[in-house]
C-alpha cells in the first residue's frame, strides 16, 4: 500500500518541526536511541550504536522511497533531532504511529506534541484508523495518547518476544 509522496516532508506545529532524516542526523542517533527505555518499549536494536544508527537511516530512506511509511526526526528548528515520529500503513488498512523521544530531551512534552502534529498529518491523509503499541507496562506513553486523543482499542492484546523479551502490546485508537 502506498500513500506517502517520496517528497520530502516537513510539518510544522506545536513549537516543533518534524522533518526527514537526513544522513548527518546519524550522529545523533545512539545518544537518542541507546537507553533502557528504548530498548524496553521499542522494537529498535540494543545496543544503539553507529552500525545500528546507519540501518535505521536506511530504513528511513527506503520506506520513503516506498511511499509505505515515514520516519520524522523530532526537531524544535528542523536542525538538531531530540526524538522520532513514525508512521507506517498496514496491510489491514490502518495506519500505526508511534515515538520515541532521547532521554536528554524527555520532560518537554516532545512526544505529545510530536504525536498531535503527525497525527494531524495523518488525517490530512484520509489515513485511517489511527493506531498507536504500546507496551502493558510503559505508562509514560499511555499517558502521551491519552493527551492526543487516543484511547484503548477494543482490540485483544499482542504478546511479541522482541530481543529476547516477551513484551506485550495493548492497542490504542485515535477518536476522531
Amino acid at each position: 500500500m502506498t500513500v506517502f509522496s517520496p517528497e520530502e516532508v516537513r510539518l510544522e506545529g506545536e513549537g516543533l518541526v518534524l522533518r526527514d532524516w537526513v544522513e548527518d542526523d546519524i550522529a545523533f542517533m545512539p545518544a537518542l536511541f541507546d537507553n533502557p527505555a528504548v530498548a524496553k518499549f521499542t522494537p529498535l536494536p540494543s545496543p544503539f550504536d553507529e552500525v545500528a544508527a546507519k540501518a535505521h537511516y536506511e530504513k528511513a530512506v527506503t520506506r520513503r522511497a516506498e511511499g509505505s511509511g515515514r520516519r520524522l526526526a523530532i526537531t524544535v528548528d528542523g536542525g538538531e533531532p531530540l526524538g522520532e515520529v513514525v508512521l507506517f500503513l498496514h496491510e489491514e488498512g490502518h495506519a500505526e504511529l508511534g515515538y520515541a523521544v532521547g532521554p536528554a530531551h524527555r520532560g518537554q512534552d516532545l512526544a505529545a506534541r510530536s504525536l498531535r502534529v503527525l497525527t494531524a498529518y495523518a488525517l490530512e491523509l484520509g489515513l485511517g484508523p489511527l493506531r498507536l503499541k504500546i507496551d502493558a507496562q510503559n505508562a509514560a506513553s499511555e499517558a502521551v495518547a491519552r493527551r492526543v486523543g487516543y484511547a484503548p482499542a477494543d482490540v485483544p492484546p499482542e504478546t511479541k518476544v522482541e530481543k529476547g523479551l516477551e513484551r506485550t502490546l495493548l492497542t490504542w485508537e485515535h477518536a476522531r
